[in-house]
């Protein structure tokens, strides 16, 4: 799972330029920059739901079948920001 977005489920294998930043500048091993940055979440009063509508609205856009869109996000409450959030 380190290979994708541990918040929104993005892939980021091989795409150091999608990574996230945290406050020192470094690239976060965790998260996309879409998620992520200066060390803190971007949309931080999400809730794993509310990330789920969001992905499918943003893969939908893109041109995914809304089918494909829902299949993928419902990995996202497996995630580290998601399962740790409720721990």
């Amino acid at each position: 799972m380190k290979n994708q977005c541990q918040s929104c489920g993005m892939p980021m294998k091989g795409k150091p330029d999608l990574a996230g930043t945290e406050v020192d500048g470094r690239k976060s091993a965790l998260y996309c920059h879409y998620c992520y940055q200066d060390g803190a979440f971007t949309q931080p009063t999400f809730t794993v739901e509310e990330m789920q509508q969001f992905c499918i609205a943003r893969m939908k856009e893109q041109g995914f079948p809304a089918l494909l869109a829902w299949l993928f996000v419902r990995k996202l409450p497996k995630l580290k920001r998601w399962s740790e959030a409720g721990a």
